[in-house]
């Protein structure tokens, strides 16, 4: 019972990175599909072999996810927690794609564990749900909107006396190496994620421990789901992102790339901190816009968004609560 417990885990586990793919595809590529720097197809196997090698850049991340945000649970009813975190989050990440929101399947993720967990009575470590998750999730789409911002006003003064048409073709040509950072800084981030909770079910179920490196075929599993997914594409929350919040130019996409994937880099390997790439992105294709003028971006649109992000993490948890419940009634 503990071998298939973990197995069917796993396999929600992967399909959770599954779904994150697709509902996060966007954030790597949107702008430069929109600016027609490259078509969406190359655009969405250039991200996807880039949050491939993403995947292998690092563990920070899914340290913190294993080992941070709950106690570690035991038992079939701590395989019980786990994969009712994980329903929450991929129930989430489900509903927001159909409606086009560009919500954060980190935060689903997190959200969805400390439901689980709390409905399953293990202790929540809230100093590191504090620290780790809800701190940057405030931070980063500040910093995201005043980096767009400062960014691409460095662009526009940089570039002031270039002949505009040359400057935009240039630019289109750069959003090539602006997206696969960002994709990168993507697979980073979010592959690890996936990784932390796989290491978290293997913790759980006796087969390692914490401090062991993270499996090789542990990598490679949530690398190629996460990679899939995002061949798929999430072409309702493209839209959003590309075309909704403001009509982007190459330069403006470049800007908004750069500040993204900066970000996710910096927080990836200094603080260790598993952020969401939407929010990011998102802020800083809003501070990038600004720079044209206020009232350029729709922030109709931006309120729908940011609004999103605020309840997605009770959200994700209530769902999680109620498949724990669920769970505890048919299996434990």
């Amino acid at each position: 019972m503990d071998t298939f417990a973990l197995i069917v885990t796993v396999a929600v586990a992967l399909f959770f990175t599954y779904t994150n793919g697709f509902h996060d595809s966007a954030n790597a590529i949107a702008t430069s599909v929109s600016t027609r720097a490259l078509t969406p197809r190359a655009a969405l196997a250039m991200a996807a072999v880039m949050n491939l090698a993403g995947a292998f850049l690092g563990s920070g991340v899914a340290k913190t996810v294993s080992e941070g945000i709950i106690e570690t649970p035991h038992g079939a009813s701590g395989m019980g927690i786990l994969f009712a975190a994980l329903i929450g989050a991929i129930v989430w990440n489900l509903v927001t794609w159909y409606f086009g929101l560009p919500s954060s399947s980190s935060h689903a993720l997190f959200g969805g564990m400390v439901g689980a967990a709390l409905a399953g009575g293990t202790d929540v470590l809230w100093n590191g749900v504090l620290d780790k998750i809800v701190i940057p999730m405030f931070l980063s789409p500040v910093v995201g909107l005043i980096a767009g911002y400062l960014v691409m006003t460095a662009i526009l003064w940089l570039f002031r006396r270039s002949n505009p048409h040359k400057a935009k073709r240039g630019f289109r040509i750069a959003q090539t190496v602006s997206a696969a950072a960002m994709a990168l800084g993507h697979g980073l981030q979010d592959a690890q994620k996936t990784m932390g909770v796989v290491v978290l079910a293997l913790v759980i179920s006796g087969h390692e421990t914490f401090g062991d490196p993270i499996p090789v075929w542990v990598k490679l599993v949530c690398a190629l789901m996460l990679s899939l997914g995002t061949y798929a594409g999430g072409w309702r929350i493209m839209r959003t992102l590309g075309r909704k919040i403001i009509e982007l130019d190459p330069p403006q996409g470049f800007a908004a790339e750069t500040t993204g994937a900066s970000i996710m880099f910096t927080t990836a390997y200094l603080f260790k901190a598993p952020i969401s790439t939407t929010h990011v992105i998102t802020s800083a294709i809003m501070g990038v816009g600004a720079t044209k003028r206020v009232n350029a971006v729709r922030w109709g649109v931006a309120k729908n968004i940011v609004l999103g992000w605020f309840i997605t993490m009770p959200a994700a948890a209530l769902v999680a609560a109620l498949a724990f419940g669920v769970v505890k009634l048919v299996a434990l």
